[in-house]
C-alpha cells in the first residue's frame, strides 16, 4: 500500500541532502549567572529590555530517555539587551517535574510522548494497579512565556502554569487554572486587548466536552505581596464539542477587535483511548489522531458579550497551530493562519526522527512532513434568513477566499492562499509573528515567520500580504528560533523596528547568536554571540521594552 502524499506535499520541493540536526536536541546545561557577548556590527541602542525564549533543554534523567521532543525538560533564556550591550543567561524550570525526575534521576512523570514507567521497587501488583491510575498533568511548561495581570509565566497545554521571575529565571509558584475556573487546561498562545486584559482557551469535560473561551483581567492595583493572582478570571463562553467523545485538539485561536473564532479541526483526541492508554502503557500522543472525514468549523463568539454566533462556518479538513493576524473589514472577519492538509505531523517529532542521520535517512522524514501555508479565510458576519443560498457571500474583490450559505445558519468557505509559489522553496512557513502591540486585531501588512527547508526552521521571511511579496534572511547550516519584532520609539509605519531571532548550528559546538534585523530591510543590523550551546526551542516573548 502506498503512503497518500498530502496535497500540501504534492507542491513543495523534495529535499536531497539535508544534514544532521542531532546536535539541536542534545541536553545541554544551565548558565544561571549572566555571561557577556561578542557583538559584531551594531545593536541599536534604543533596545532597551529582555529577550526571553522557552523550550526543552534536558532529554534523559539516568538510563531513562524521554521519546518525543516536546517532552524535554523547559529551559528559559534571557538575551539582555540594553544600551548596545547584550548579557545571556539560562535556567531550567524548577517544575515538579523536573524536582522529582532529578531526586529519583529516571522519569518519574509522564509527559506528552514519555509514559513514566512504574516504580521498579514496587512489587509486580502493585506496579500493574500502579497503570490504573489516571497520571498527573505535567507542569513542565516548555512552550511559550505568556502574561497576566503583568506578571509572567511559562505555560504548556495542561492545567498547571509556572509564574517566573523575567529578570533572574527563578522558578516560582505553581498555577493550577481549575483553582480558579472551570477547565481542565489553557493553551499557550493568549491573546492580549488594548486594555490589558487576557483571553485564553481551554477545554472542560463532565457530561459533555466543551471548550472554553477564558478572560482575565487587566492588572489593577497590584497587590503588596509577591504572588499569582489570576483573580476575576472567567469563562465568557463555553462550545459544545461537535463530537463529545472525539473533541479536538487545538493550540490557539483567533482574536480580533471585536470576535474570537474556536476552529474545530480534524485532531482529534479520543477520549476512550485516552481512558485506555494508561492500562496499555502508551503515551499521550497516541491518542491524537487525524481524522479528515470530518469538516473544520469555525464558531464565532463576541468578545465583549461571549455570546456564540448561531450560524456555523465549515470548510474542507485542514489543521493550523498558529494564527497571524485577524481583522474586521465591512461587515466581514479576515482570518490569516498557517495551515497544512494533513495533521498526522504531531506525532511524528520524536527524537529517533529528529536524531536521524544526514542524507536519505533525514530527508525521507523530511519529505513526508506537511508543508504548512498561510492561507486567507474570509467570514460573513451578518448571515441570516434573507442571505440567499449557494451564491459567493465575498463581496470584498481584492479577496479570492468564498463564503457560501449552504442550508440556514451554515456557510462554506474556502480559503485564499497568501503566497505565490516563492513560499514552496523554503518549505512552506510556521511560527509567524506580527507587530502585535499596534496591529493585532487590526487591518496590517506584513508578518514575520521562519521557512522550513528542514525538519527545524532554515530561513527567516517577511511577508507583504498585500503583494505576497517575500524577504528572506537564509545562510546554510543556521537554524533561526521564532522572530519576535519590536517596534522603534518613534515608529511612523508598521514595520519600523527590528527583528530578533536566536540562531543555532548544528556544525559547530558552543556557537549560538542572537540576531537582530532591520525589520523594514531584513537586512543584518548586528549579532551578540554566546559562547554556549542552545537547543532548538519553541516560542519567545520580548518583555519590558522601555524606549
Amino acid at each position: 500500500m502506498t503512503t497518500p502524499v498530502s496535497p500540501s506535499v504534492k507542491h513543495s520541493h523534495q529535499a536531497k541532502g539535508l544534514e544532521s540536526i542531532e546536535p539541536l536536541v542534545r541536553s545541554v546545561e544551565e548558565t544561571p549567572d549572566p555571561i557577556p557577548t561578542t557583538i559584531t556590527g551594531t545593536i541599536p541602542s534604543w533596545i532597551n529590555g529582555s529577550f526571553l525564549r522557552n523550550g526543552p533543554g534536558k532529554f534523559e534523567f539516568g538510563k531513562d530517555r524521554y521519546t518525543h521532543w516536546f517532552d524535554g525538560m523547559a529551559m528559559m533564556h534571557r538575551f539582555h539587551i540594553c544600551e548596545g550591550n547584550v548579557t545571556y543567561s539560562s535556567r531550567f524550570l524548577r517544575s515538579d517535574s523536573y524536582i522529582s525526575n532529578s531526586e529519583k534521576n529516571r522519569i518519574v512523570v509522564s509527559e506528552f510522548g514519555t509514559l513514566a514507567m512504574p516504580d521498579p521497587c514496587k512489587n509486580i501488583f502493585a506496579r500493574f494497579f500502579s497503570r490504573f491510575q489516571v497520571p498527573k498533568a505535567t507542569d513542565n511548561a516548555s512552550v511559550n512565556f505568556v502574561k497576566y495581570k503583568g506578571d509572567y509565566y511559562v505555560s504548556t497545554e495542561t492545567n498547571y502554569m509556572r509564574r517566573v521571575d523575567p529578570q533572574s529565571l527563578e522558578t516560582k509558584e505553581k498555577v493550577d487554572w481549575s483553582q480558579y475556573i472551570a477547565v481542565n487546561s489553557a493553551t499557550a498562545h493568549p491573546h492580549y486587548d488594548r486594555e490589558g486584559a487576557t483571553y485564553n482557551m481551554g477545554n472542560s469535560y463532565g457530561k459533555s466536552f466543551f471548550y472554553n473561551v477564558i478572560r482575565v483581567p487587566p492588572p489593577g492595583e497590584k497587590a503588596t505581596e509577591d504572588s499569582a493572582d489570576l483573580d476575576g478570571a472567567k469563562v465568557i463562553c463555553s462550545i459544545r464539542a461537535a463530537e463529545p467523545r472525539k473533541p479536538s485538539y487545538f493550540h490557539s485561536f483567533v482574536m480580533s477587535e471585536n470576535y474570537i473564532v474556536f476552529i474545530e479541526q480534524p485532531i482529534k483526541l479520543d477520549l476512550l483511548k485516552f481512558m485506555l492508554y494508561r492500562i496499555q502503557g502508551k503515551s499521550f500522543h497516541k491518542v491524537m489522531t487525524w481524522d479528515p472525514q470530518y469538516e473544520t468549523i469555525f464558531h464565532l463568539v463576541d468578545r465583549h458579550t461571549g455570546k456564540q454566533s448561531e450560524v456555523k462556518y465549515r470548510a474542507a479538513p485542514m489543521f493550523t497551530l498558529h494564527q497571524i493576524n485577524a481583522f474586521e473589514e465591512d461587515g466581514f472577519l479576515v482570518m490569516d493562519m498557517c495551515c497544512g492538509d494533513d495533521g498526522e505531523v504531531i506525532g511524528d517529532f520524536t527524537l529517533e526522527n529528529l536524531r536521524r542521520g544526514p542524507g536519505e535517512e533525514m530527508d525521507k522524514f523530511y519529505n513526508s512532513l506537511c508543508r504548512n501555508l498561510p492561507r486567507r479565510y474570509v467570514l460573513p458576519l451578518t448571515v441570516d434568513e434573507q442571505t440567499p443560498l449557494d451564491q459567493n457571500l465575498v463581496t470584498l474583490h481584492k479577496y479570492t477566499a468564498t463564503a457560501k450559505k449552504t442550508k440556514p445558519r451554515e456557510v462554506y468557505m474556502t480559503h485564499e492562499e497568501l503566497h505565490d509559489d516563492e513560499l514552496l522553496q523554503y518549505g512552506g512557513l510556521e511560527f509567524p509573528q506580527i507587530n502585535y502591540n499596534q496591529y493585532n486585531g487590526r487591518p496590517y501588512r506584513y508578518f514575520y515567520s521562519c521557512g522550513f527547508g528542514h525538519v527545524f526552521a532554515d530561513s527567516l521571511l517577511k511577508m507583504d500580504v498585500h503583494t505576497k511579496e517575500l524577504k528572506v534572511w537564509r545562510y546554510p547550516g543556521l537554524y533561526p528560533s521564532e522572530p519576535v519584532f519590536v517596534a522603534s520609539p518613534k515608529a511612523t509605519e508598521e514595520d519600523d523596528g527590528v527583528v530578533l531571532s536566536v540562531i543555532v548550528t548544528p556544525r559547530e559546538e558552543k556557537s549560538t547568536f542572537l540576531l537582530v534585523l532591520d525589520a523594514k530591510t531584513f537586512t543584518e543590523l548586528g549579532r551578540a554571540e554566546v559562547p554556549v550551546t542552545i537547543p532548538f526551542g519553541t516560542h519567545g516573548h520580548e518583555s519590558q521594552y522601555t524606549h
